[in-house]
């Protein structure tokens, strides 16, 4: 359970951090209000300090497979919200750093 909670926490907060670091480039209100944004994505860092906890508390104390596997949700979350908000492609680039994202979090998980 630890390691669901860990991994859910760090999707909800990349998503966070990607609507307040990319709203301004769709959004004309989020353009012309950076501040706001900030005051309001800045309890995200507590999410990444629960999710951290939650990783290293499943990993028996160990946080290396907690910062790979934030580092890897960022990247699919980033993926998927670029593709489906901004409409951006994919090119065969991103494809494969999702790829190489997705096996990283898989060797963290399943490689005991």
């Amino acid at each position: 359970m630890n390691l669901v909670l860990g991994v859910m926490y760090f999707l909800i907060g990349q998503t966070i951090v990607w609507f307040a670091t990319n709203a301004q480039f769709f959004n004309d209100w989020a353009s012309r209000k950076p501040w706001i944004l900030t005051i309001i994505a800045a309890p995200v860092t507590y999410l990444f300090i629960i999710a951290t906890k939650q990783c290293a508390s499943y990993f028996d104390g160990a946080i290396w497979p907690g910062r790979f596997i934030g580092f890897g949700t960022g990247m699919i979350a980033f993926t998927l919200l670029t593709y489906f908000v901004m409409g951006e492609s994919v090119s065969s680039k991103t494809i494969i750093s999702l790829i190489i994202s997705v096996v990283l979090v898989y060797i963290q998980i399943f490689w005991k």
